[in-house]
């Protein structure tokens, strides 16, 4: 089983895939927790950089990093593990290259450029007002990365709503309960299909 976790920055999806990885894991189910961008190839590496402002690329030239990244991801990491029977859970996925990217490229242009990629049997979506989730980055302590601006995540939460619409298979979470709350709402949901 393939899981997808996406969301505005500051939403709680890096949370919440790892909880339910080690959930997952509690019981007896063999599990890759994995996140994109990824963190251990070279282009994963440059798409950090760049988020942290380290250097500047256009806007498609970002989009096609982050499609190539995920494309390796794919190949070397997502499909093996997947033929081994495990289950995975991703941190963002191909959604999130339509939902931020559609803010400086055309929407039509990032579903093709994904559109040969597997699509998750779950994908749950996180939803939080943009102001939260800023509250929450800047309770984080680090710097706010390229899209972590209150009237970025508004415009991405439009793109996510549109996103929604086309695919198959999205929970859409309430992300203003308690860690608790949707820890044990997304198992539920789990459950049922592993």
């Amino acid at each position: 089983m393939f899981i997808a976790f996406e969301g505005l920055d500051g939403s709680g999806s890096s949370t919440q895939s790892k909880l339910l990885a080690e959930r997952l894991e509690k019981n007896g189910h063999a599990v890759l927790k994995t996140k994109e961008p990824t963190r251990d190839t070279h282009i994963g590496k440059i798409i950090r950089e760049i988020l942290q402002y380290k250097w500047k690329v256009s806007p498609r030239t970002l989009q096609l990093l982050f499609t190539a990244d995920r494309s390796e991801h794919l190949k070397n990491t997502i499909e093996p593990a997947l033929k081994n029977g495990q289950v995975v859970v991703t941190d963002r996925y191909f959604f999130s290259t339509i939902a931020y990217g559609a803010m400086d490229v055309e929407i039509d242009w990032l579903k093709t450029l994904c559109k040969y990629f597997r699509i998750p049997d779950i994908t749950f979506l996180f939803k939080l007002d943009p102001q939260t989730c800023i509250k929450r980055i800047a309770g984080r302590g680090s710097d706010y990365e390229l899209f972590e601006k209150a009237e970025k995540l508004e415009k991405i939460w439009t793109n996510y709503e549109k996103v929604v619409e086309d695919y198959e298979n999205f929970y859409i979470i309430d992300a203003s309960k308690t860690i608790e709350e949707i820890s044990d709402e997304i198992w539920e949901v789990v459950k049922e299909r592993v």
